[in-house]
């Protein structure tokens, strides 16, 4: 028995800027904070010579071409695990809430898989095969961040390069800025689930139309600049400045596509902003899933103002492990 362990994540700043439309022209820059909310996957070798999948229904099929899992399917085949082998996952938050759930998925998967086969692979490419699966073999929508932030953990700022290469470089806050940072960040469920494909197609729709050349690339670019400068405000211990920056980096991103937010998610932030929070934004594609709102005081009013809306407060605090195996029980 193999469990394998991988954290979620919130996107700090320069979110979308990891998408190969925008890196391949112009390079990409964000920062992304792993959570200690997780996907848990468990591998073990099955009596039977056939393949069990258990997640949200369960499969058991003879071959892995038969597996309706694209995730599943692709992983499997990527790592020649051909049959005998029954895999369980299990999260602490579903899919489709922002946080990065499918890239954290298939990272935690293709470690599971890794040590089932006895292999040892650096952090760095269990994201580089889930990348590729997800991107180049799906054909998703998607960028690398999920995929990184989970495989290594932290609060780590990401240079997506025009070939595609990425460059990480962990952020460094002074004494006591850190758990500033954590405290005053806070995140509430909007009770509605999204499609991360479906906004993110229309992003890069977008992109393509030169209706919207001009004003869509000015909030990209302005979007990745915030990225660079949150980071400063992390490294020299000015996290507040972090909390106004989300304001205007949200306000651009509205501009991306008009499934980011809606008149729902409106009144929730606006009612944020009125109490107290100095900024925030719907964590990843937008749409739904979780409102990040930055508040240095005021909390507990602020709370019960979203919680009156049907808002639930989610805490967490910040993983810096990353992916990793927290049982091996393998006897052969």
């Amino acid at each position: 028995m193999i469990i394998s362990r991988s954290p979620l994540r919130i996107s700090l700043g320069g979110g979308g800027t990891d998408l190969p439309f925008y890196y391949q022209k112009h390079g990409g820059f964000l920062i992304a904070g792993a959570i200690d909310k997780y996907i848990y996957i468990a591998a073990n070798k099955r009596f039977h010579k056939s393949i069990r999948l258990s997640y949200s229904k369960t499969e058991i099929v003879d071959k892995v071409s038969e597996i309706e899992h694209p995730l599943f399917r692709e992983a499997l085949k990527l790592l020649d695990i051909p049959d005998t082998i029954e895999v369980v996952s299990i999260a602490d938050i579903p899919s489709g809430n922002g946080l990065g759930s499918s890239g954290a998925f298939i990272v935690c998967l293709l470690n599971a898989l890794h040590a089932y086969k006895r292999e040892y692979v650096p952090l760095y490419q269990l994201a580089e095969e889930a990348c590729k699966i997800e991107m180049e073999i799906l054909g998703e929508p998607v960028g690398k961040q999920d995929q990184y932030a989970s495989a290594v953990g932290g609060i780590t700022a990401y240079t997506f390069n025009k070939d595609g290469s990425v460059e990480l470089q962990p952020i460094n806050f002074p004494n006591g800025s850190l758990a500033e940072l954590e405290n005053n960040i806070m995140l509430f469920y909007l009770n509605k689930q999204r499609s991360a494909s479906e906004v993110l197609s229309d992003q890069k729709k977008k992109s393509e139309d030169k209706q919207y050349d001009e004003a869509f690339w000015q909030s990209m670019h302005r979007i990745k600049e915030m990225g660079q400068e949150i980071k400063v405000s992390f490294e020299t211990g000015k996290v507040d400045v972090f909390g106004s920056l989300l304001d205007e980096h949200w306000q651009n991103k509205k501009r991306l596509s008009s499934k980011m937010s809606d008149p729902f998610i409106d009144e929730c932030y606006d009612t944020a902003r009125k109490n107290g929070a100095l900024g925030g934004k719907v964590i990843g594609a937008g749409g739904g899933g979780f409102l990040m709102v930055y508040a240095n005081n005021g909390q507990k009013q602020l709370t019960e103002k979203l919680e009156k809306l049907g808002l639930r407060r989610e805490l967490f605090r910040f993983d810096f492990e990353g992916a990793k195996i927290i049982a091996n029980f393998r006897k052969s």
